[in-house]
């Protein structure tokens, strides 16, 4: 094990790739020839920007592609959680089962509507949520159980929903799955179903980073009860005039740019795909990490290029190959993500000492270095050297 701070080389090389992409999918002239013809549409003071019929568009193409039949738009994928948790009703004790590894705009809004968040562990191979720890934690408080594609992996929902009906609530029924696709639009479930298309509602962002991007923010809920889809819409426009609402309607120069990334997704996501499976294929053989899983389909989206280090490394040695990474190499990597709890003050507040160590052990070996379909061929390869290089470096230090 290395004794001291010197065993890692500090910054010689100016980061030439970032720690994360500022933009993930990206934009081309079709973008632009949208959102001229909203702006010559929009300027006139008669018409301005509100726009229901390309919003509506918009929604209906997206129902389309996910084979649902209701799509809500909002102006961001965090306000569409907030939303679908409201129409819950949470009341005090009921519970909320989500993976303690995610990002913790997924947790809040249970905390914020009134929920307890149960914390459980991920699956140790997907690092999405383990169903059979779910079910050692399923009570009859639970309400719903909050499930993330994480990091573009397409979890199956099949086991959830066996679980749900099997755990009815005393009051509501069996609690419902809501599944948090952030990171997997455009993505393929193991029952060969678009994600979007299973459990009472499936929640898209379409921020800046996201797979498909509508000027930086934006959301989409898709779900196949009509109820819930009329209930979203009153939500996010004041109430229509019958309940308590908000306002967090996306704008028509958001829609038309998002009907045409939709149109541009398969192909986004394609070259996503090809570049993580050439990454793997050149990282293929180094014996200090463990690649991310390699699926059929489009079951693994790669919005993250996962990579874990041994057991002994976790913490200091994956501290130290990210600073070897970016200090010698240029390359930038982040922990995407660590436990919520042990990341935010306010959720640690909130789940009384829950602790999840197969999510805290997993995530001291996780990083995940800059991936983007745009890297050039040369700088993947370089990348991947750097990386080889880099892990061999820290293997050294690790086991002298």
């Amino acid at each position: 094990m290395p004794t001291d701070a010197t065993t890692v080389p500090r910054a010689r090389t100016p980061r030439r790739w970032p720690d994360e992409p500022a933009q993930g999918g990206w934009y081309t002239e079709a973008e632009s020839a949208a959102v001229r013809e909203v702006m010559a549409d929009s300027l006139p003071w008669q018409t301005g920007w509100r726009g229901k019929d390309r919003i509506a568009a918009f929604e209906d193409a997206f129902a389309d592609k996910t084979r649902v039949r209701h799509a809500v738009a909002f102006n961001g994928g965090g306000p569409a959680l907030e939303m679908v948790l409201n129409c819950l009703d949470l009341q005090p004790g009921d519970e909320v089962i989500s993976c303690a590894l995610n990002f913790v705009g997924t947790h809040l809004p249970v905390i914020h509507q009134g929920g307890d968040l149960v914390l459980a562990e991920p699956d140790p191979a997907t690092l999405n949520l383990d169903a059979a720890d779910v079910a050692r934690r399923l009570t009859p408080r639970t309400r719903a159980i909050l499930l993330t594609h994480w990091n573009g992996l397409a979890a199956d929902l099949r086991p959830f929903l066996d679980l749900t009906q099997r755990h009815p609530h005393p009051h509501h029924g069996p609690p419902v799955v809501i599944v948090d696709a952030a990171r997997a639009c455009g993505g393929t479930t193991p029952a060969g179903l678009p994600v979007g298309a299973e459990g009472w509602a499936t929640i898209f962002s379409f921020e800046t980073k996201k797979l498909m991007t509508t000027f930086g923010q934006g959301g989409m809920v898709t779900t196949g009860d009509a109820q819930l889809a009329d209930r979203l819409r009153r939500l996010r426009t004041y109430g229509l005039s019958q309940e308590w609402g908000t306002n967090q309607q996306l704008t028509k120069i958001q829609a038309a740019v998002g009907l045409t990334q939709l149109e541009r997704l398969e192909e986004m996501n394609t070259a996503r795909i090809t570049r993580a499976h050439q990454r793997s294929r050149l990282l293929d053989g180094i014996p200090y990490l463990t690649l991310p899983p390699l699926l059929h389909g489009r079951q693994h989206l790669y919005y993250r290029y996962n990579l874990l280090v041994p057991e002994a490394w976790a913490g200091a040695g994956r501290d130290a190959l990210m600073e070897v990474l970016a200090d010698q190499y240029g390359l930038g990597s982040i922990i995407n993500d660590p436990p919520t709890y042990a990341s935010h003050d306010y959720i640690r507040a909130h789940t009384d000492g829950q602790v999840c160590p197969r999510a805290e052990q997993l995530a001291d070996r996780l990083f995940c270095p800059c991936l983007h379909p745009q890297i050039s061929d040369a700088d993947e390869r370089e990348i991947c050297e750097a990386i080889r290089k880099a892990t061999d470096h820290v293997a050294r230090a690790f086991t002298s």
